[in-house]
């Protein structure tokens, strides 16, 4: 996040506090002295503010709650403020009508802990070992959330609930009624005994979901039916997701049946829409489970320190895919010598392995392509475009990444260089769509970013034109519904994980082709809502980095796997070196940049950029690009997805194999079984079990 936003922030923060203390000040002052007015007017603005802060600052309270001045200590201060205040009013009777209010407050707050601790049972009732999705778990008693304000939210309970008491006992201080302060201290306790009591409602046989043990089984149960056969296991924070999205489709494609395997249970709203069963698993324990099951294959689109924790399942080959290929070292991480085998696009990849010497073996390494990339669209040869033209450049640096390497991303050296330049040409329109990592690390890189974006912007109000009529926004309004029908689930503000498991349970058939062509046409609409002549910012997730492809004529970019995606359409693009190195050396140290324009930090070459992308006859490197294309992404025949399926088919096949040689060793017997007594051992088990005739094994 850029540093600029910082201050404001902590000024409101400072503020807040300060007006806090004010309020507790001004409270014990009006209740001493008594001042009436004050006492009033700083009980309400107390309790006011709080809350405001329980919904606009929930990060400063909690480090109030650090220093054990949580919500319940303020408002018990505010509370025996105004019982202080009250014993100080003239006409207010102590002993006949201040105690048996001071009794009810008490009473009130008995039944607040009360309410605290069945918030607990129910939340531990309520929690599952698992989280799934796409998956019928209505067998496991699943039923709708308490409300949040019972179950999860102890500040904002009690500061509602304490709302009639305060206005009571403020009515009491100005009439001198005791009436008044028994009406609000009544109401608050009705209000907190009632909520205990309805959500002890969901202790009760009748909402109580299934146990922890009955869960498990079930989980061994819905595996045993299911028989899944090949699965991505992911793990990552919130915004490490993309790496598990983009496999999706490949995932759903495969011979077998399919599944996800997560660890963070947020993971489990971040995967985007699919029809492939998801579970969760939190705990290495439970995790275990699936050794037990006919799961023969795991891709890992990611290294994680959890991944350690799976690759002890032996039953399980485990195959590296990475979630892009580049040539920088992540590429190239020693960890990858730990799978059994290690996917990658073509020829590059394996020559990059052997040459960083990392204890990955050549025969280990499988050529599988990118079976993802097939929704990009080739180059579209012309002899010649006209001059005015608008020539659309796709700028999409990478982040700076962990090692502080300043060749990582050029956002911080010659991002706002390139942009300058790119946006003098009143023939260009730009597209700009910065990592979504970009800043977490450098805040000079998050700074740059918000300046680019600031330049693009000034840019875009200085141009004119024709833009498109008010039917293609509707156009894409109607078409960004559709598609969110279809890809998100509606859910109360108070739904938990077990009702959003109920809500997501196994899809509709055809939802998957469905959600695609919504995906179609809702790019098609978004690229439609805004004129050819308009610069863009993308930095949200859709429209994605290959319809961002399709729309332009030629990529800047990084050394990252967005360069190697790009080459697939052939078309021009450049690559800028922020390295340090020499031109040559740069070429020499990172292939993929070998049919690249280089960019210098000072942007010098993205004239002739445009220039070879403008007419034909200036643009000397398609012939390289062809050739490099096949280098990094390997063969176009046979197509990558059917490369893909069978180096999946093949692992299973090595998991089979394993599982004969243990159940021999086992058993005594000798020998190893032809591949015709695996495959007639595995139909025998599957009439044995009733399995359906359509279910498929890899």
């Amino acid at each position: 996040m850029p540093s600029a936003g910082i201050a404001p922030r902590r000024a409101v923060q400072l503020a807040a506090l300060f007006a806090m203390m004010v309020a507790f000040t001004a409270q014990l002052v009006g209740a001493l002295l008594p001042v009436i007015p004050l006492f009033i007017a700083a009980s309400v603005v107390n309790l006011g503010l709080d809350l405001v802060l329980q919904h606009k600052q929930p990060g400063l309270l909690a480090v109030l709650g650090r220093i054990r001045f949580d919500v319940t200590v303020r408002q018990l201060l505010r509370d025996m403020l105004i019982l202080v205040g009250l014993l100080h009013i003239d006409g207010i009777n102590p002993l006949e009508e201040q105690a048996p209010l001071t009794i009810t407050l008490l009473l009130f707050y008995g039944t607040h802990f009360v309410c605290q601790a069945v918030a607990v049972l129910v939340r531990r009732t309520r929690s599952m070992p698992f989280v799934t999705r796409n998956i019928d778990a209505s067998a496991l008693r699943l039923c709708d959330a308490p409300p949040r304000i019972l179950s999860r939210q102890t500040g904002r309970r009690l500061l509602r609930f304490s709302v009639p008491t305060t206005v009571g006992m403020m009515l009491t201080s100005i009439t001198t009624d005791a009436y008044w302060g028994g009406i609000g201290l009544a109401v608050s306790l009705a209000l907190s005994a009632g909520g205990t009591l309805y959500l002890g409602t969901w202790l009760l046989p009748k909402k109580r979901v299934a146990s922890e043990k009955q869960a498990l089984a079930w989980l061994d149960d819905w595996l045993a039916e299911y028989r899944p056969t090949v699965g991505m296991y992911f793990s990552g924070g919130s915004s490490s997701a993309y790496q598990a999205n983009m496999w999706l489709s490949t995932l759903a494609s495969l011979d077998g049946n399919p599944i996800i395997v997560l660890r963070e249970r947020f993971m489990v709203q971040k995967i985007e829409a699919t029809d492939v069963p998801i579970v969760c698993i939190p705990k290495v324990a439970n995790l275990m489970r699936l050794e037990h099951s006919t799961l023969k294959v795991l891709l890992h689109p990611a290294n994680s320190g959890k991944t350690s924790q799976i690759l002890r399942i032996p039953s399980i080959k485990h195959a590296f895919t990475n979630h892009g290929e580049s040539d920088k070292l992540s590429s190239c991480n020693p960890y990858a010598k730990a799978y059994d085998e290690v996917w990658v696009a073509g020829p590059a990849a394996r020559d990059r392995y052997q040459l960083a010497d990392i204890g990955v073996e050549d025969k280990d390494v499988i050529e599988v392509g990118r079976p993802q990339l097939a929704p990009i669209q080739p180059i579209q040869r012309l002899d010649g475009a006209p001059a005015d033209r608008m020539t659309t450049v796709l700028y999409a640096p990478t982040w700076e990444g962990w090692d502080g390497n300043p060749g990582n991303t050029s956002v911080i050296l010659a991002g706002e260089n390139i942009v300058r330049e790119l946006l003098a040409d009143e023939n260009v329109q730009l597209l700009y769509k910065p990592h979504p990592m970009t800043g977490s690390v450098d805040p000079r890189a998050g700074a740059a970013n918000t300046r680019i974006q600031a330049m693009i912007s000034e840019a875009n109000a200085r141009r004119s034109g024709e833009r498109p009529g008010p039917e293609a926004a509707a156009e894409l309004a109607r078409r960004t519904e559709a598609l969110n029908a279809l890809t998100t689930s509606a859910f109360r503000k108070s739904a938990d994980e077990l009702e959003r498991m109920r809500l997501q349970g196994t899809p509709e058939e055809g939802r998957a082709a469905a959600v695609a062509a919504a995906v179609t046409a809702w790019e098609e609409a978004y690229w439609n809502s805004f004129p050819r002549w308009e610069h863009r910012i993308i930095t949200t997730a859709r429209p994605g980095i290959f319809s961002c492809f399709n729309q332009a004529d030629v990529l800047i970019s990084d050394v990252s796997s967005v360069v190697s995606d790009y080459l697939s359409s052939e078309k021009p693009y450049a690559v800028a070196n922020t390295s340090g190195m020499s031109e040559d050396d740069f070429r020499a140290n990172f292939p993929t940049v070998r049919a690249a324009t280089i960019l210098t930090p000072e942007a010098d070459g993205v004239a002739g950029l445009l220039d070879a992308v403008r007419d034909p006859a200036q643009d000397t490197l398609a012939a390289e690009r062809a050739e490099l294309k096949e280098h990094l992404l390997g063969p176009s025949d046979p197509p990558s997805s059917v490369r893909f399926n069978q180096a999946a088919l093949d692992l299973c096949a090595k998991a089979d194999e394993r599982r004969i040689r243990m159940e021999n060793r086992l058993s005594g017997i000798p020998g190893q079984r032809s591949q015709e007594d695996v495959d007639a051992s595995e139909t025998a088990e599957h009439e044995a079990s009733g399995a359906s005739d359509t279910t498929a094994t890899v």
